[in-house]
């Protein structure tokens, strides 16, 4: 086996995945970009670290400012929210300072762009902070919303529905580029200000959602819902089915799960239900209307599915500033990349690995290979962990970090992988209740990959030797053979010898040495 530099641009052959790009100078001008996001309900600062295309939050913080409230009494900005919204940018501000960071970029949407004295409160935070705010329109948010989706799924088709405290933005994904889109004032803040109850609010999102129809046309794909509100919408309805993942970014509901949570949310005592949820009150005030929404939305857009995006504006205007190169990268993949390269003991053996243990997996459909890719990537990447703890280490950074690209059975597939790099048995950990998301085929796969990789990473050997063992698997007679050069053979000792048997009957094969 030969152990390559992961950061070498000059080597021939990258595999099907292509050369690494997080260090190429373009992505490392996004190796750490501020964003401010002036919301009707909320002002965050994120802060992203690492130009990787799955990038980490170095800072994320949140305040509740309610800007928009009242709005629709007033046609003004809240003053209680004016008060609030300046102090936390004026504190992003010096923080982005404390933190040496490049120009941030500040965007306000509904509750700025449409209040009288919207413009006049621009002004004033401006000339405190310095900062350039850009209050964008209704299509521009949800633009940028729907590259956020894609910044997690670049192969993701369907519509992006964004919901905020004043307004509610549909677009269209497909091979890559937002279509159509459209916005319209389906806010739960002005929703909750209607007045005459909820029989008018029904005849307003009726309306609404039917101009909203007329002007998206047919939809009948997968439904991106991103905003806060969705998000508190997906965090009840794993708390009615008792889901064991609690990771919002790709949770998954159809239309008839949404419609039992919704009527689980209207018979509930709120402020219990916020409790058990671990909702803030003022999230929670929200629940309800826009609970009234999805319900209607749902009934008229018709998705085939419903997936949970944790990525919305801040991360598209990430992506607006990402080379085309590296927005065409899998984001899994990619930030794997980024891991090895940060935290691993021999940077670029991962590839080595990966080119190991693939005769195992040749037949495989892409979509397994990239979770092949991304295990061989983080393998060791874990390795300060205490030796005991390392395998639910592993795990756990598998199946809760932020990694974009996938699904919540892929977690647990890549989490299983990784835990079984360490450790023999999956049984007796405190995850076992996670399980039950993938099913056995899968989970007899992460126990091969994971055994695999056990093995392989003793099989080490310098930069500048041959390669010097390789597996050969034959499906059909169940032989798994390993063959080993003359250097290579002294690395083959009892304890590698083990794994390697453990690994043929993961397999339920006979295992077959030949020294070469």
């Amino acid at each position: 086996m030969i152990m390559n530099s992961i950061s070498d641009p000059s080597h021939p052959e990258w595999g099907p995945f292509g050369r690494p790009l997080f260090d190429d100078p373009l992505a490392r001008a996004l190796s750490r970009v501020g964003v401010i996001d002036i919301g009707s309900n909320s002002v965050r600062l994120v802060v992203f670290d690492g130009a990787a295309r799955s990038p980490a939050y170095f800072y994320n913080e949140k305040i509740m400012c309610g800007l928009g409230a009242g709005m629709s009494d007033t046609g003004r900005l809240n003053p209680e929210g004016k008060v609030r919204a300046f102090a936390a940018i004026r504190r992003f501000q010096m923080l982005a300072e404390g933190m040496n960071l490049p120009p941030l970029t500040a965007v306000a949407t509904a509750a700025m762009r449409e209040a009288e004295d919207g413009p006049a409160f621009r002004e004033e935070v401006e000339a405190a902070t310095g900062l350039r705010i850009w209050v964008i329109d209704g299509e521009e948010e949800a633009r940028l919303s729907a590259q956020g989706v894609l910044l997690g799924w670049p192969g993701a088709y369907g519509l992006i529905c964004d919901i905020g405290g004043s307004s509610m933005e549909l677009a269209e994904i497909a091979d890559g580029r937002v279509g159509r889109r459209v916005s319209s004032k389906l806010g739960p803040l002005k929703l909750r200000d209607q007045p005459g109850g909820k029989k008018q609010r029904d005849i307003v999102i009726r309306e609404a959602m039917n101009q909203l129809s007329q002007t998206m046309g047919t939809q009948r794909d997968r439904l991106f819902l991103v905003g806060g509100s969705w998000r508190a919408i997906a965090r009840i309805d794993m708390h009615r089915q008792a889901y064991p993942l609690h990771v919002l970014h790709e949770y998954r509901m159809t239309a008839k799960t949404v419609q039992a949570t919704i009527k689980y949310i209207e018979k509930a005592d709120l402020e219990t239900l916020r409790s058990e949820c671990n909702l803030s009150s003022a999230r929670m005030s929200l629940v309800p209307y826009a609970a009234e929404v999805l319900r209607r939305l749902i009934q008229v857009f018709k998705p085939k599915d419903i997936a949970i995006s944790s990525y919305g504006i801040r991360e598209g205007l990430l992506y607006e500033q990402m080379p085309q190169s590296l927005r065409d990268r899998d984001p899994l993949v990619e930030s794997c990349r980024f891991a090895e390269a940060k935290d691993a003991r021999l940077p670029g053996f991962g590839k080595t690995l990966y080119k190991f243990v693939f005769p195992i997996f040749r037949n495989a459909p892409e979509a397994k290979l990239r979770l092949v890719k991304a295990a061989c990537l983080l393998h060791d990447v874990s390795w300060r962990a205490h030796p005991d703890y390392r395998a639910e280490t592993c795990f756990d950074n598998a199946t809760r970090a932020n990694l974009g690209g996938l699904s919540h059975a892929e977690r647990v597939f890549l989490g299983l992988a990784l835990l079984h790099r360490y450790r023999n048995k999956r049984e007796g950990t405190r995850f076992e209740d996670l399980y039950v998301l993938l099913d056995e085929k899968g989970k007899q796969q992460a126990e091969i990959l994971g055994k695999a990789m056990r093995f392989g990473a003793m099989l080490w050997m310098s930069d500048t030797s041959q390669a010097g063992a390789s597996l050969e698997w034959q499906p059909k007679n169940k032989v798994l053979k390993l063959k080993l050069t003359k250097a290579a053979q002294p690395l083959f000792g009892e304890v590698a010898e083990s794994r390697f048997g453990s690994l043929a009957r993961s397999m339920g094969a006979q295992s077959q040495v030949i020294r070469v």
